[in-house]
Formats: C-alpha cells, sequence, structure tokens
C-alpha cells in the first residue's frame, strides 16, 4: 500500500499531540495527549487491514522520508517501506504499551459557536510566541466573539485581540480560556463549538478531521 500526502501529513501533526500512535484497522486515525487534553481523529483515503502501533511517530516519519517513492508492507511485527532501490524494516509496539484514545468524546451541549480560519489561526499563534503568552481568552462582544491573545496572570500586560463571526445565547457573559500549546491543529478553516462543561470542538471545514480541545479550569461561563 502507499500512504496520500495528505495522510502523512495527518501523521505529521499527530506527533506534535503525542509522540506515538496505534492506527486500528480501517480507515480512521485517532490520537489522544498523554494528559488527554487534546483529541484528535480523521479518515483517511486508505484502508488498513491491522492495528499498527507506532511507538515514536517522529522516527517513524523519518524513516518514511528516506525513500523516495515509499510503498507499505504491513506485517505482525513489522512494516517494510520500499521502492525499487531502497527499504526500510521498521518494527512495531505493543499497542497495549501505546496511548490511545478508546471510545470517542461524547460533546456535551455547546454554548458559543464560531468560525475560525487559517489566517486567524495564523494571527493568533503568531501573537502568542511575539509576546511569550501561553492563553487565548474567548468573551463575547457586539455581534461576534473576541479571540484575545493574553497573560491571564497581569490585568496590565499587552494584547492582541481579533473578533471572528459567531455566536452565543444573548445576555451570556463567558471567558473561556483556550492554552496555544493545546491548539495542536493543521491548518484549516475550522467550525468551533465550547461547552460550558470547558470542553471545545474544532471541525474542519475542508476535511473530515476534527479535534477535542480541554479548556483551562480558570474559564468561566453566566448564562441569561
Amino acid at each position: 500500500m502507499e500512504l496520500s500526502d495528505t495522510t502523512l501529513n495527518i501523521l505529521k501533526n499527530y506527533a506534535t499531540i503525542n509522540p506515538n500512535i496505534v492506527i486500528g484497522e480501517g480507515n480512521t486515525i485517532k490520537t489522544i495527549s498523554v494528559a488527554r487534553n487534546v483529541m484528535s481523529k480523521t479518515e483517511v483515503v486508505e484502508t488498513f487491514d491491522s492495528t499498527i502501533g507506532i511507538y515514536d511517530l517522529n522516527e517513524f516519519l523519518g524513516a518514511v522520508s528516506l525513500v523516495k517513492e515509499p510503498r507499505f508492507e504491513v506485517t505482525k511485527d513489522y512494516i517494510n517501506i520500499s521502492d525499487s532501490r531502497r527499504s526500510v524494516k521498521y518494527f512495531l509496539s505493543d499497542p497495549e504499551m501505546l496511548t490511545s484514545p478508546g471510545k470517542d468524546v461524547n460533546m456535551p451541549e455547546t454554548e458559543v459557536k464560531f468560525t475560525l480560519d487559517t489566517d486567524t489561526l495564523s494571527d493568533l499563534k503568531k501573537a502568542a510566541a511575539n509576546f511569550g503568552y501561553e492563553n487565548i481568552s474567548i468573551k463575547p462582544t457586539t455581534g461576534a466573539v473576541s479571540l484575545s491573545v493574553v497573560d491571564t496572570d497581569n490585568a496590565t500586560s499587552n494584547v492582541f485581540s481579533i473578533d471572528v463571526e459567531g455566536t452565543y445565547p444573548e445576555g451570556a457573559d463567558f471567558n473561556f480560556i483556550l492554552n496555544v500549546n493545546n491548539l495542536k491543529v493543521v491548518n484549516e478553516d475550522y467550525d468551533v463549538e465550547i461547552s460550558s462543561k470547558l470542553i471545545s470542538h474544532f471541525t474542519s471545514k475542508q476535511s473530515t478531521t476534527e479535534y477535542y480541545i480541554a479548556l483551562e479550569k480558570s474559564s468561566t461561563y453566566i448564562g441569561e
């Protein structure tokens, strides 16, 4: 079998969430962070006939890059990655020893919804890197939702804000805090839903990829 560039890019993204991965039978790939505060799943064009456990996903991807036009033959104990001249025999790990998501997330009722495009996502990450901040504050504003890169421990610190199209219950007051370090999503446009139970759901507009990201406990929500 071959792996598409799209699938390889997803695996590169998933390596930032968890260094190891368990790929089950079928065409769905999932991952979850070691702290279990970030979970993602997506459907890919490939169909896997058996469960594959990879301990060091970055190392595996590096091995793939050593072969110019890689084809993959999966055995019980290893994956053979090869083309007409090169080959890598990459040994698999016991899935029971690796971190995997298990059941899908049962998303609770959501109160806040907004859109997040790639440019806005990039701007937020750039601002966080520039100021050295870790948090994004999500608040209501007139007719929209305000996303602000802030130092939540310093009321007089610099703030970068950008308003995005969104909805929430009339009269609701909230301040959801999202840690930038958990915002490990591929560069696509997203529909974002947030629950007062302190969990967010990012659904890609370009693919089947979705992420569930926990919010910080300092987040607040007051309904009508």
